[in-house]
């Protein structure tokens, strides 16, 4: 043997791999899953993800092979790293000198594999600063051209947020959350040498999201993240309202403590606690107080009917409903269960009652405060927290079972993205028993320490303008429904210091963002979600820019790219069989928020949930930097004549020959005897700017049979809208479905017996 390459031999394992297993295993807990995946012999590519400087140490201590690693040049001539990385043998390689530096480097590569060593490169080309996977690189594939070995993918998991990650923009200079710091290191199956970069980064991501459940044995439930946080940032901004001052942390808890109390007797021997509140501080704190008590807490959307009301009160099995009178007039419903009003429940509160609140607040542990206020257990991790109802836009609301794990993991998956600050502020406009108000202005707060500032009606511009200002909220959740009322109602100085919007529910048009950005000089981002993923799925974000160095966050016209732990299969929607990187198909998501499933109906959770997979019903492709684009719906498609025709395809052409930033027009589709089905489309415009759509649309480049003709247009006043902002898709069928029976029916005689067939 070559001497040079003996005395490397001993320097690795008898003084580097003990030192590295030393320096990671005190600061470190480390987990290693699937390491019956990694060869014994042969030559093999290691495909990692990104995340820290300390990556390549993790991949050294859990494996007894020895590893070549491909090495960033610049990182490789650092004084204090090229010592160590000349005895591993690493591969420099760089993308800014001449090409064939990089080829050199890569042929290098590839040799040690052919010679049965086992190399590593990390596909991404440089540490994530945004906290998601980014693309992988082409030099893969380069490196396994004409090799007999495997590629084996590896995923590193919750190293973002230590130390020698970028988390909150800065390497070194941060404390971790906790010592020693619990990473879990996966190996995955192996795949043939010929796979290609977005199958292995696929299979990374599908590491990443089974990793998660590892991360369980130290996730606190969402109350009890309440009163840690509120321990630890007492005095810091928790939350207010329109009517009520600002209150901190420490007073939110004491208050919280105190409504459960009065709240023991209402929700006696109940698991279910009815609430029907506003976003609001008085909503806030009766939340906090039904999962301090052990319950569940179950907000009924009070935009639905009496009938869809009284639904999901049968179905969650809620028998006492915990209101405001002043509210409960406004709406003027009547519930089929006992209704207390908040305000009797919480009036007159004695000496007695404030100091045990206090002092349970200060110094008892969450186990004694929940026996106290009447829990039976305490309640875990894999609890249920919260029951959501869907929004039934397109059929009957189904009680969505959202556990502690989803939710907080949901958060934690927001929080990695846009790395919150603690002087943050929320916009809580989202009413609760919407999945993205429960999460974003209920357990963000709780988990993360951010402030919020409740408002019970989003479309109130003028409030809502003034509460921005006065708080100075930096996050902004909120709709294109909403934006654009903002647009019409609010200064643009009173905007100025939100730093981000995240807008969902609905697609976000194209001149409706251009437009927001010119109002009021920031760019909202569109993301995904939906109640069954509690809700969030995808973001888009700001890029990460520095000098030699571009991060893609944010694509327009896409939702975004997968949160951290969240990962997408696109397949064909018949076969099942995946589809290729940019092709459409029925989108699929697995997570660790996704759903436990629907309440007492086995058989539609069946339908959605296979091996951890959660069927969206949405039709979206996902181009090669992992951004999805959402297509259509695969419940608004329409079989005319044969042929799928997506309706989301037809509003688009639609508004894109008004140019409005508004939302005009709504697609949907009745029975045709002749051709099996028809489009109908409900707009808001004049007769005569309908006709001039009309002519556009017949020059327009779509197919004839997805134009609809003037007859199966339908003027409205305004679209149906649900009271998160999106589109009421059933009532526009029924508005739809009750015009096209009027028009029949003041049809001449002649012509009335042809509409009939």
């Amino acid at each position: 043997m070559n001497p040079n390459a003996l005395i490397n031999i001993v320097i690795s394992d008898l003084l580097i791999r003990p030192l590295l297993w030393l320096v990671t295993h005190t600061l470190y807990r480390i987990r290693v899953v699937g390491r019956e995946h990694v060869p014994e012999s042969g030559g093999a590519l290691f495909v990692c993800n990104h995340l820290s400087f300390m990556d390549a140490c993790f991949l050294m201590v859990t494996t007894k092979s020895r590893i070549r690693f491909i090495l960033f040049k610049g990182i490789y001539e650092k004084w204090w790293v090229k010592p160590f990385a000349r005895a591993l043998k690493a591969i420099p390689i760089t993308s800014e000198g001449r090409p064939r530096e990089m080829i050199q480097s890569l042929q290098s590569a590839t040799s040690w594999i052919k010679e049965g060593h086992i190399v590593c490169i990390f596909a991404e080309g440089q540490i994530t600063r945004i906290g998601q996977l980014l693309p992988f690189r082409r030099g893969m594939s380069r490196i396994m051209k004409g090799v007999d070995a495997p590629i084996i993918p590896v995923h590193l998991d919750n190293l973002w947020g230590s130390i020698f990650s970028f988390e909150k923009g800065r390497f070194y200079t941060k404390v971790p959350r906790t010592l020693p710091y619990p990473v879990t290191v996966s190996y995955g199956r192996p795949l043939p040498a010929t796979a290609k970069p977005q199958v292995v980064r696929q299979a990374v991501a599908e590491l990443g999201a089974s990793a998660w459940e590892f991360r369980k044995d130290r996730m606190p439930t969402i109350h009890h993240s309440f009163v840690r946080t509120a321990r630890r940032h007492p005095f810091r901004f928790s939350m207010t309202d329109s009517n009520s001052p600002r209150i901190s942390f420490f007073t939110a808890l004491t208050r919280t403590i105190f409504i459960g109390r009065r709240l023991r007797s209402v929700w006696k021997d109940q698991e279910m606690a009815g609430l029907l509140l506003p976003p609001s501080v008085a909503g806030a704190l009766a939340n906090y107080a039904a999962l301090l008590m052990g319950k569940v807490p179950v907000n009924l959307n009070y935009t639905l009917s009496e009938e869809s009301i009284a639904s999901c009160i049968s179905q969650s099995g809620v028998r006492t409903v915990v209101t405001s009178q002043k509210f409960l007039t406004r709406l003027n419903l009547k519930l089929p269960v006992e209704v207390v009003f908040l305000e009797d429940v919480a009036a007159k509160p004695r000496l007695g009652e404030r100091i045990l609140a206090l002092a349970l607040a200060l110094l008892c542990p969450v186990a004694l405060i929940e026996k106290v206020l009447g829990s039976r257990r305490k309640r875990e991790i894999d609890d249920l927290a919260t029951l959501i109802f869907s929004s039934g836009s397109t059929g009957e609301p189904k009680g969505v079972m959202l556990s502690h794990y989803n939710i907080v993991s949901n958060v934690e998956q927001i929080g990695q993205v846009f790395a919150f600050a603690s002087d943050d502020r929320v916009l809580g406009i989202l009413p609760f028993f919407h999945s993205f108000g429960f999460t974003g202005t209920l357990g963000a707060p709780a988990v993360l320490g951010l402030g919020v500032a409740y408002h019970f009606n989003p479309t109130d511009s003028k409030a809502v303008g003034e509460l921005v200002h006065h708080h100075e909220i930096s996050f902004l959740l909120a709709t294109p429904t909403f934006l654009q009322l903002y647009m019409r109602g609010c200064q643009p100085e009173q905007f100025g210091s939100v730093r981000f919007a995240m807008v969902g529910a609905e697609k976000l048009p194209e001149r409706l963002a251009l437009a927001f950005a010119d109002r009021f000089g920031f760019r909202p981002m569109e993301a995904y979600g939906c109640t069954e993923c509690s809700p969030a799925v995808s973001v888009n974000r700001e890029d990460f820019r520095a000098a030699g160095f571009r991060q893609i966050g944010g694509k327009r016209g896409t939702i975004g790219h997968p949160l951290p732990g969240m990962t997408v299969r696109i397949v064909d929607p018949e076969t099942g069989a995946e589809r290729s990187v940019g092709e459409s198909g029925l989108m699929l998501l697995k997570g660790p928020n996704i759903m436990c499933g629907y309440m007492n109906n086995a058989a539609k959770t069946a339908e959605v949930l296979k091996d951890g997979w959660y069927c969206t019903g949405d039709i979206a492709a996902v181009d090669e930097d992992g951004f999805i684009t959402i297509t259509d719906r695969l419940s608004r498609f329409s079989k005319i004549g044969g042929e799928m025709v997506p309706h989301i395809k037809v509003e688009e052409k639609l508004q894109e020959i008004v140019e409005l930033p508004t939302q005009v027009f709504a697609v949907t589709s009745l029975p045709d005897a002749k051709k099996g089905e028809k489009l109908m489309v409900l707009h808001v415009l004049s007769d005569p700017a309908l006709e001039v759509v009309l002519e556009a649309l017949a020059k327009a480049d779509l197919p004839n049979l997805w134009k609809p003709k003037r007859d199966q247009f339908v003027r409205v006043e305004s679209l149906p809208v649900l009271g998160t902002g999106k589109t009421d898709l059933r009532k526009v069928k029924t508005m739809a479905a009750e015009a096209e029976a009027t028009r029949v029916e003041n049809l001449p005689a002649s012509e009335w017996e042809n509409a009939v067939k």
